[in-house]
């Protein structure tokens, strides 16, 4: 991969969120794009999930009892919650602030209805969906974790397909087929010439209806 860069040097701090479908590799990506661009800052989400062993608390998440994660919503702390997979997921207003306040570009990692909800509040933040190269690839990837009985993994895939139809509510759509090109097109978007990822692009949008039709 490239050496670091410093992404602040090329646009003002702005915040861009980023979705995908279970099973598309959007952490890894977005791990590898902090990895590669240190001055990024990565907003950690709240969640009422049950902390997984390799799972630092206030690294991974901030893990929280539902009661908790109620009462930071009811405060106007969140800046969109969502409920997936039967857990609560949600953002810190309060610490995207203070990072775009420092001069920093946010990432936010979230569903599609997070990204709505963002959107809504926040009008200039950039939206980013990520899709699997193909419906076949999306399976593999969700049996490859080995972490889930059949029953959620069909789960996982028919709520990942639908997922999928949202592309078109985003601005810009990245397929992850090859980690390092997918993580430079991100890079393109975040510097604001990610032109061939726009979902307006008609290149684009013929490569996505080919994914999400199959």
């Amino acid at each position: 991969m490239n050496s670091p860069r410093n992404l602040e040097a090329d646009t003002r701090a702005g915040l861009f969120v980023i979705a995908a479908p279970s099973g598309a590799g959007k952490t890894t990506l977005v791990k590898a794009l902090v990895a590669r661009n240190p001055d990024l800052r990565f907003s950690i989400s709240y969640t009422t999930r049950k902390q997984r062993v390799t799972e630092v608390d206030g690294r991974d998440y901030f893990f929280v009892g539902p009661h908790e994660f109620l009462s930071l919503r009811e405060q106007g702390e969140l800046l969109e919650s969502a409920l997936v997979f039967d857990n609560y997921y949600g953002t810190s207003r309060s610490q995207v602030e203070e990072y775009l306040a420092a001069g920093h570009h946010v990432l936010l990692e979230i569903d599609w209805q997070g990204a709505q909800q963002v959107r809504e509040s926040m009008p200039g933040c950039m939206t980013i969906f990520i899709l699997p190269p193909s419906r076949a690839e999306l399976e593999r990837r969700l049996r490859d974790r080995r972490t889930d009985t059949e029953q959620v993994i069909e789960r996982r895939l028919r709520d990942a397909l639908g997922d999928m139809s949202h592309w078109r509510t985003f601005d810009y759509a990245i397929i992850n087929d090859d980690l390092d090109q997918a993580v430079g097109e991100l890079e393109a978007v975040l510097q604001g010439r990610g032109h061939a990822s726009h979902t307006g692009n008609e290149a684009q949008q013929a490569k996505i209806a080919a994914i999400v039709a199959a």
